[in-house]
């Protein structure tokens, strides 16, 4: 019969449930009176200070991505590809080694190649393209 491992990992104390559990009764670890001990209050509320509070500090970001603070993928044309050797397969890799995108920019958002320009070389995309590239790429 084979014996299950030794669970080592304690449960967290839960508050307010019960004189047993160890933190119950009276406050349950809220100390005494006010708003914390009744409720939950926001992270960014700060009563009734309007003028200094750190929702006004901060500066207004304006149109239409405000609340999308994500940056848009790095982006190359199929006529910037004309220095790597044919049939290379392309990579986010590749386009670091050969200086044609920053490696940092490439991490974070991704890369994508455009169609904008010709070339007379065949390739083999890893990286997302645009209909163009494809079509490009077919002829």
């Amino acid at each position: 019969m084979t014996r299950l491992p030794k669970v080592v990992a304690k449960s967290k104390k839960r508050q307010g449930r019960g004189m047993g559990s160890g933190k119950g009764s009276h406050t349950s670890g809220r100390g005494q009176k006010g708003q914390k001990s009744r409720g939950k209050v926001g992270v960014l509320f700060e009563g009734m200070k309007m003028k200094k509070s750190l929702l006004k500090r901060l500066p207004l970001m304006r149109g239409k991505g405000k609340f999308h603070p994500k940056g848009k993928r790095v982006t190359l044309n199929l006529n910037d590809l004309e220095g790597l050797p044919s049939g290379s397969k392309i990579t986010v890799e590749l386009l670091v080694k050969e200086k044609l995108v920053d490696a940092k920019l490439a991490k974070k958002f991704g890369v994508k190649i455009l169609g904008g320009g010709k070339t007379t070389k065949k390739f083999t995309f890893l990286v997302p393209t645009s209909k163009s590239v494809v079509k490009a790429s077919k002829v």
